[in-house]
């Protein structure tokens, strides 16, 4: 019965997009677990995914699979403890305070890394579909930069822009003039965008995200203490990670995606939750939440892509 319907309704082919948070240096957690994938299935991610979004460094990981065609053992290498070193050089800040008047980093040497591995190399260079989300400060408007969209936005922009995270990087003018900052502000979880897009560039085909966060700072806040805080109190008490929460973002996915739809992620547990703490210690933690991922997710994860 199944195939003399299907001789009529053909089942639909998929695409399946891979999904990446925003989360600073806890976006390496997600190239360890995705390495385990391709030590398990033999195939690189650039193979086995049609589709690559990400927000801020989630960003920087889709476009250096979708952009350079490398594999994970590649991009571990992008982020290294001499690459970020060198990326969060040149701090304005003492102290890590919210009353400072500069961004924390001047940001010359994140781009410079970045121009050592995407030299001139525009979006509409990448060997697979990708797009990145930032936001314009001036239009007050979510802004996607892509390989379909704006193929003329060099790769350099595009990372800078997805990766400006206030506080941190200062805003970024992009090729076209615009000025745009991190877009994680409005969805680092950008699942529910990677869909939406998917479906357009491949309107005949069922569309499955595969989703990966950098952790959720699950550390409980004292809500009688809280009520006398102000912008310091807060800042230290991880307003930015409250702002940046995805666990909305993901049940809405689920229920709109259903089977297709699939989310690796869990609790900082002894990871910073700071984005930019590359101490060896929280570097080790943050590799070691990717192994426990592949550990809690791994055969899921191969079940869900049939790899």
């Amino acid at each position: 019965m199944r195939r003399f319907l299907e001789s009529f309704y053909p089942p639909k082919k998929k695409k399946v997009v891979l999904s990446f948070d925003g989360g600073g240096v806890r976006a390496i957690a997600a190239v360890v677990f995705l390495k385990q994938l391709e030590i398990a299935s033999g195939k690189k991610i650039f193979d086995i995914f049609d589709f690559f979004i990400g927000t801020s460094a989630g960003g920087i990981n889709a476009l250096n699979i979708a952009g350079r065609k490398i594999d994970c053992f590649e991009l571990e290498d992008f982020w290294s403890k001499e690459n970020l070193t060198q990326t969060m050089s040149k701090s304005f800040w003492d102290t890590a305070s919210f009353l400072q008047t500069k961004p924390k980093y001047d940001g010359i040497g994140k781009t410079d890394v970045l121009l050592d591995y995407f030299a001139d190399q525009s979006l509409g260079e990448a060997k697979k579909p990708v797009a990145v989300l930032a936001y314009d400060v001036e239009k007050r408007k979510p802004r996607l930069l892509s390989s379909y969209g704006s193929p003329g936005i060099k790769m350099v922009s595009a990372a800078s822009a997805t990766s400006a995270a206030p506080i941190y990087y200062s805003t970024q003018e992009i090729d076209d003039g615009s000025w745009l900052i991190d877009g994680g502000i409005v969805a680092n979880n950008p699942s529910l965008l990677g869909y939406s897009e998917a479906k357009k560039l491949f309107p005949k085909h069922e569309i499955k995200v595969f989703s990966i966060g950098t952790g959720i700072n699950r550390r409980k806040i004292n809500g009688k203490n809280s009520v006398k805080w102000g912008a310091l109190n807060w800042f230290n008490h991880d307003i930015l990670g409250i702002m940046l929460e995805t666990s909305i973002f993901d049940e809405i996915a689920s229920d709109i995606m259903g089977q297709n739809y699939l989310r690796v992620n869990s609790s900082t547990g002894l990871v910073n939750r700071r984005m930019d703490d590359i101490s060896e210690v929280n570097l080790e933690r943050i590799h070691l939440m990717g192994m426990e991922w592949w550990s809690e997710f791994g055969e899921d994860t191969l079940e869900f892509l049939n790899v």
